[in-house]
């Protein structure tokens, strides 16, 4: 059986829709896969044991004439995107079977079960979806427990934390753990201020990580965090599958949709205001309350709670 799946363009829902490939991959018996995506997506799960190979498929047409060869060998095609681009695979192969995600003709509340009922339905059985699961061999080693801070998102301003309350947690913990600090391409600028802000503190052992890791990399590193601070981003989804002790900061998202999966061991640090959640990239209204009014003192509180909990079990 082979099998090309298009995988959702951001790494937080890539993530998130393992539960159902992992799902959709153990139905058949041994299946040869071919993964198309984005380059963070792709990067994700080139390791998987069934991944037989990748394409990451970049916005022009002529990607997908270029993986004709390809699919004319292909038994099934699942794309857990919804775009025009996806729909053109069908338009090109009208002998192949092709299931395309569509969120509007999902159920549940979570986007992890909105991806597997989504492959329930392509299979018509009711598997329940399982753990994330990210299949990277881990080779890393650190010499002090250590706190992740995850500062920024891709998606936008709105889901971001405020630097100062960031400092105040970083310099209150830095006694008793080293501080790294995670981020993409476009956060180095907001990782290097905060950073800065660190080591007026007085903290010397912060490290920057930002724009500096692969996605192997970025997995090794959060997998060996014993605390994880984030807004809502796909680093936050990596943490969950590690299973490491996550705050996770939610403003301006759904968070019973987009929370950590199945991690025991996770806090969702909210305001509950009337104008959230917006789903806006910036706030609309120009205050930005829904992360300004959470407070550094409360999540001080809780990464002490989730580490004596860690240290008791």
């Amino acid at each position: 059986m082979k099998i090309i799946i298009e995988l959702p363009t951001w790494l937080g829902d890539t993530v998130m829709a393992t539960p159902a490939i992992e799902n959709l991959l153990n139905f058949y018996d041994r299946p040869e896969v071919f993964f198309i995506g984005s380059k963070v997506s792709i990067s994700l799960m080139k390791d998987h044991p069934f991944c037989k190979g990748n394409y990451v498929l970049k916005r022009k047409l002529i990607d997908i004439f270029a993986l004709r060869k390809q699919i004319k060998k292909t038994n099934l095609i699942v794309s857990f995107r919804n775009s025009i681009r996806s729909s053109l695979f069908k338009v090109f192969n009208t002998n192949i079977n092709f299931y395309k995600y569509n969120k509007n003709k999902t159920k549940s509340s979570h986007q992890v079960e909105k991806y597997n009922e989504f492959i329930n339905y392509l299979l018509k059985i009711n598997s329940r979806p399982k753990l994330l699961k990210i299949h990277k061999k881990i080779d890393l080693n650190l010499p002090k427990l250590s706190i992740g801070i995850n500062p920024g998102a891709s998606y936008g301003s709105s889901k971001c934390w405020h630097v100062d309350g960031f400092t105040q947690v970083a310099s209150s913990l830095a006694k008793d753990f080293d501080i790294y600090i995670f981020g993409g391409a476009l956060e180095v600028e907001l990782a290097q201020f905060l950073e800065k802000a660190i080591r007026k503190k007085g903290v010397k052992n912060v490290f920057n990580l930002a724009g500096k890791t692969s996605i192997d990399s970025l997995c090794a590193y959060i997998s060996k965090m014993q605390l994880f601070i984030t807004g809502d981003s796909g680093p936050m989804h990596i943490a969950a599958a590690y299973k490491i002790p996550t705050i996770s900061l939610f403003g301006s998202t759904k968070y019973l949709e987009t929370s950590q999966w199945k991690n025991k061991e996770s806090v969702i640090i909210k305001r509950d205001l009337e104008c959230q959640p917006c789903m806006k990239r910036i706030c609309p209204l120009g205050h930005h309350n829904c992360m300004k009014l959470i407070t550094a003192e409360s999540v001080i509180i809780e990464a002490k709670r989730l580490f004596s909990k860690v240290k008791i079990n």
